[in-house]
């Protein structure tokens, strides 16, 4: 398949300069696509060609130099209409399966798998946590601490156990926490942690003429202890190797990926485009829609337990990246995350 910008000779010089690029990461020269492009022409008919693409806005001269780099539309076109990704190596596989065991339980599991996708691609390994609608409700406890906080257990699923801090609206005796736990245990274990807040949120507001200092506990705890945004995560491995390979001498621009990484927000908003996507998406420069990742690609694929998807995971790295490589690699370590998660999801009977 070969765009409408570009006729078929232009599209066969282009994969190849491509191809030699993300190889070597030198601006590829009309001699270089003569001696080793598909087609027998000679230097001056490909330089007029390189005119052509760069004119399209396909590839660039980066300094004075004769050789030519692909653009990120130039990758978009490569990766769309001339990548061919084949099937990932046995031994990859088998280094995946083995960094990834079934026996971890999720949060290490979400961390193994960030892991191993950084140390396989030599790039940064990202995973967020399951979304709350696929939690089930377990048990929940509350316990005091110091400056009026409250640190909060969920189990859910089997034995997935999730801590976390939160800072109510007044300080809470323990006894007042052991009866908003149990009143949250008895009437919505076996729930998902979005259906119990706002089931939750909605009896106590049909009730409200009627309340009293447990149900107004509630409504502060409870509605703080179940909010989504308390789950709004994600596991980063390997965010130093980006320096060095992120195509930037400004330190000012480096700062400000590692800004993004720790702020979160940006990259859970791009990451969440990508949770109802079928297969793998690919983000190559400017199309993630953020300043910081101008000189990355995002590679991401969805996990899934039970046949819906949790989450996603996949590859921060340089656009000058091996996506006949990464792209196999983060499909198989989805395919082995969604494994993993749905037999730890499973009834243990």
């Amino acid at each position: 398949m070969v765009s409408k910008l570009v006729n078929e000779r232009a599209a066969r010089l282009l994969k190849v300069l491509v191809e030699r690029y993300l190889k070597d990461g030198q601006p590829v020269g009309s001699r270089t696509l003569a001696t080793e492009g598909p087609l027998p022409l000679s230097s001056a008919t490909i330089r007029n060609i390189l005119s052509d693409l760069e004119e399209q806005g396909l590839i660039i001269s980066p300094h004075t130099s004769s050789g030519r780099v692909p653009t990120s539309q130039g990758l978009r076109l490569f990766v769309d209409t001339m990548l061919v990704v084949q099937p990932l190596e046995k031994l990859v596989i088998e280094r995946l399966e083995i960094a990834i065991p079934a026996t971890l339980d999720t949060p290490r599991v979400l961390a193994a798998a960030s892991k191993v996708m950084s140390e396989l691609s030599h790039m940064a390994g990202i995973i967020t946590v399951p979304r709350r609608d696929q939690l089930l409700l377990r048990q929940l406890e509350f316990l005091p601490l110091s400056g009026g906080r409250i640190l909060v257990i969920v189990v859910v699923n089997q034995h997935e156990v999730q801590n976390f801090v939160i800072t109510p609206q007044r300080a809470y005796s323990p006894s007042e926490l052991q009866q908003v736990a149990n009143y949250i245990n008895t009437h919505f274990t076996g729930k998902d942690l979005l259906t119990v807040r706002s089931q939750l949120v909605a009896d106590l507001r049909r009730d409200k003429e009627n309340m009293n200092s447990l149900m107004e506990a509630m409504v502060d705890i409870a509605g703080q202890a179940m909010d989504p945004k308390q789950e709004r995560d994600y596991v980063l491995a390997g965010q130093n190797n980006l320096v060095g390979l992120v195509n930037s001498d400004n330190v000012d621009d480096l700062r400000q990926l590692f800004d993004t990484f720790t702020q979160k927000r940006d990259m859970l908003h791009l990451l969440d485009q990508c949770v109802g996507a079928q297969g793998v998406q690919i983000f190559i420069g400017e199309e993630s829609g953020y300043q910081a990742l101008g000189d990355c690609s995002v590679v991401t694929t969805p996990y899934t337990i039970d046949g819906h998807v949790v989450g996603v995971l996949g590859v921060i790295g340089p656009t000058r990246m091996d996506y006949q490589r990464v792209i196999p690699m983060v499909d198989a370590t989805a395919k082995i995350v969604s494994s993993i998660l749905n037999k730890n999801n499973e009834p243990p009977y």
